[in-house]
């Protein structure tokens, strides 16, 4: 049969899992993201291409994020979802495009690509009040770009390494880090998860984990 097109939808395509692990970690923390998706362009020849996946990109608006409801008493307010390692600032836009291992923390090639970040930035383009070009070209030399965004405050883009690092910064998150504060999140939080049905993989397995009493420990030197 010619022409025949095979349906492909979220729920019959396997996420990876430091990718399901990297996302859960975003949202819990208030970011809004995409993940796993091809970028397009135009070769030399006219045809369009898939130049390159991008793994994950996360958009935080400012302000507080709780695991509760922060004017519901007192002790809600002690639900706060903070990440330190985040560099989260006061009237800050943090827009992150991240590339994901399950190895060492690396950027491919691909994602520095103009093609690439103009397709990103151009995502999430109402947000700056600057021209898209002058995101892309800092991005692609500096990895990181401050604007200033529509209706006042700051923009930050910037391309983020998740993987095996011995180092959490800007623009690297390691794997210990993401574990470590999603199980730091789970344990000191479990009052207010106890209700929540964890469908995503990576973060039900460290719930899970939790529940039933066992203790995730990193092996020295890995």
């Amino acid at each position: 049969m010619i022409g025949r097109v095979r349906s492909v939808t979220w729920e019959n395509r396997a996420m990876d899992i430091a990718v399901n692990l990297v996302e859960s970690y975003l949202r819990l923390n208030g970011y809004l993201t995409l993940s796993e998706f091809e970028v397009q362009a135009r070769g030399a020849d006219g045809r369009f291409e898939a130049i390159t996946d991008v793994d994950v990109m996360g958009v935080r608006l400012p302000g507080d994020v709780y695991a509760g409801d922060p004017n519901d008493g007192e002790d809600c307010r002690l639900l706060l979802m903070e990440d330190p390692a985040l560099l989260l600032e006061d009237d800050l836009i943090d827009v992150i495009i991240g590339e994901v291992k399950q190895g060492v923390a690396e950027f491919n090639r691909g994602i520095k690509r103009h093609e690439v970040l103009h397709s990103m930035v151009r995502r999430v383009g109402w947000l700056y009040d600057e021209p898209i070009p002058d995101v892309v070209e800092a991005l692609g030399s500096d990895g990181i770009r401050i604007s200033p965004a529509r209706g006042g405050g700051e923009v930050r883009t910037r391309l983020v390494a998740f993987g095996r690092s011995p180092v959490t910064d800007l623009h690297t998150i390691s794997h210990t880090h993401l574990v470590e504060t999603m199980l730091r999140y789970v344990s000191g939080m479990d009052e207010a998860f106890r209700p929540i049905n964890f469908s995503d993989p990576a973060p039900a397995l460290l719930a899970l984990l939790h529940k039933t009493g066992f203790a995730v420990t990193k092996e020295s030197g890995r």
